[in-house]
Order: structure tokens, then C-alpha cells, then sequence
């Protein structure tokens, strides 16, 4: 990332490129810099390098620069090592003066970086407190059984995994991670059919009643359409990881059926990912396993309003993987 700086002198000012760990200016604005004619800078930049005192490569970029007629060119620019030492063969006690500001700005340009980053740290780090706290709250839940108590743990492992792996490209705890776009979400219709089948067979089970998956008004149609919806002309939930954590979540927590709405929840997210070819991740095992959806269920379940962000995107790096 690039930006513009001010250099000031008695001569005037001097736009400067601040970019990664240095400062870069052109040779006509070294020229500003230093009050000599160009040839005299142009030969001072030739020999630095024909002496070998640095290697091109490794002071010498390439910038798109807007010139006066209006137009965009990329253009040669030089950083603070090359400035320097032209500065020194010129003699010029103006190369002192910009060698103390470029220091005194790189300084100060490192320090709110590095500030930048810690608060970035310490917001993340207290995103994963508040989860893992909400995990505690819910491994002490009564209808916790010892198996789910196994698949929470599984969450939390495979969890810590992703958040070091992001940690290690610094891109931060519980950002999104990469998606794959699109996913094809089903029908009130079909989603119907699905609860239908998954009724029957706990009926037969004994272990579901009339109520459930019974819907209240159009819950579900009006759940699936607000997950399909657009924003300016984009789909609102572009990947097939955002639209299956936000089915999860929204079914869990709108309670868009009279009874049975976890089971249900998790019923239709593994429906959805069936649909869009992603129950099993890269190394051929499932993204997540019965007992570990049963436990992250509950985890929804438990979550206050203002911990939504931090589930879905929980969910969203459970089915990304760690890679």
C-alpha cells in the first residue's frame, strides 16, 4: 500500500512515495531535491550503480506516475538508499536534511503500522475469548451429551487450526476466509420435502411429535428468500460457506418452525451442502461430522444476538478448511 508525502524545503515541496520500508522520488524530482541539472543527477544515479555501491534491482521500482498532459506512465523511481547516496556525491547538505526527515517519517510510519496491528490483534484475540467463552457456557449445558461434548471439542481443534493458519498469513482471527462462490439454495418446496423425510424417520423413532418442523406462517419461505437476495445488483450472501452459515444460524435463531428448529437447522445445512458438492473437504472426510454439528447446533443456540458475526464466521472457516 502507497501514499503520498510532503517534503518541504526553501526551494518548495517535493511529492515523496512512501511504499513498504522506504521512500522513492524520480531522478527530475531529485534534481528539485538537490538544485542540480539533471545530466549532473542522471551521471551521480549511473555511477552509484556502475561502482557497484547498490544493485539496481533491489533500489530501483517501477510506479504509475500521472505526467502533466493527463496521462499514466510507468516510470523509474529510486528509494531513500539511491537518494542518499546521490545526495553525498553532490554534496548537497539538503541530502542530510531529507536523509533525517525520510528517517524521522519511516519511524514514525513503522510505529503505526505496528499500533495498527496490535489493535487488530487484541480485537481478534478478544473475538476468540468471547467464542471460546460461549464454547464453555455450552459444554456446561445439561442436554450436552458426552459424544457432543466430543464434536465441540473437535470445533474448538479445528478452530485453533484456522486461526493459526491466518494468524500465519496475518490476516487476522475470524476474518472471512476463502469462499467458493455461489451455492444453489433450495426451494421452500423441497426444503419441505427434505423436514418431510427427516419427520418420518424420527416418527418412526419415536423420537419426534406432530409439531415438529411444523412451520409458523411462512417462516421458512421468508428465511430461504431473504438468504437469495440481492444487494445493488449482488447476491447478499455470495458463497456457498456464507449462504450455509447464515441457513444454520437463521433457522436456529428465528425459530421459523413450532418445535424442532436446531434439528431442523442442521438438517437443512447439510441438505444445502449436499446440493453444492461441499460435505466433504479436500481430504475426502466430511467438513464437519454429526456429532460436531449437533454440538455447534447448541453453540447457535446459545449465542447472544451480538456474538452473530462471531458464528458465522466460526462456521464459515469450519467448512472452509485450514487451507
Amino acid at each position: 500500500m502507497s501514499e503520498l508525502v510532503i517534503y518541504e524545503n526553501d526551494a518548495g515541496a517535493v511529492d515523496v512515495r512512501l511504499e513498504g520500508d522506504t521512500v522513492w522520488l524520480r531522478q527530475e524530482q531529485m534534481t528539485a531535491l538537490f538544485g542540480r541539472d539533471r545530466t549532473v543527477i542522471g551521471r551521480h544515479i549511473r555511477n552509484v550503480f556502475a561502482e557497484g555501491e547498490l544493485e539496481a534491482k533491489s533500489v530501483c521500482a517501477n510506479f504509475a506516475h500521472t505526467a502533466a498532459d493527463g496521462k499514466t506512465y510507468q516510470v523509474e523511481f529510486y528509494n531513500l538508499d539511491v537518494i542518499i547516496s546521490v545526495g553525498y556525491r553532490v554534496k548537497s547538505p539538503e541530502g542530510v536534511r531529507f536523509r533525517q526527515w525520510a528517517t524521522r517519517l519511516l519511524r514514525e510510519h513503522l510505529t503505526r503500522g505496528y499500533t495498527l496491528n496490535r489493535h487488530r490483534l487484541e480485537s481478534n484475540a478478544r473475538e476468540l475469548e468471547a467464542a471460546l467463552a460461549l464454547v464453555r457456557k455450552t459444554a456446561r449445558a445439561p442436554e450436552l451429551s458426552a459424544d457432543q461434548g466430543r464434536g465441540l471439542a473437535d470445533i474448538v481443534s479445528r478452530y485453533a487450526q484456522t486461526f493459526l493458519l491466518l494468524q500465519r498469513y496475518d490476516e487476522g482471527l475470524l476474518t472471512e476466509p476463502e469462499t467458493r462462490p455461489g451455492g444453489q439454495l433450495p426451494t421452500p418446496d423441497q426444503a419441505r420435502h427434505a423436514l418431510a423425510r427427516l419427520k418420518a424417520e424420527l416418527t418412526a423413532r419415536g423420537e419426534a411429535g406432530d409439531l415438529f418442523a411444523r412451520e409458523r406462517d411462512d417462516g421458512l419461505a421468508a428465511l430461504l428468500g431473504n438468504l437469495d437476495q440481492t444487494a445493488f445488483g449482488e447476491p447478499a450472501y455470495p458463497s456457498i460457506e456464507a449462504k450455509a452459515a447464515h441457513l444454520l444460524y437463521f433457522v436456529i435463531k428465528n425459530h421459523p418452525f413450532a418445535d424442532g428448529n436446531k434439528r431442523s437447522a442442521a438438517y437443512l445445512f447439510v441438505d444445502f451442502l449436499h446440493r453444492n458438492g461441499r460435505l466433504l473437504g479436500a481430504d475426502d472426510t466430511p467438513v464437519i461430522n454429526d456429532i460436531g454439528l449437533a454440538a455447534l447446533a447448541l453453540l447457535v443456540a446459545e449465542s447472544a444476538p451480538r456474538q452473530k458475526d462471531t458464528l458465522i464466521r466460526l462456521i464459515m472457516n469450519m467448512l472452509a478448511g485450514p487451507g
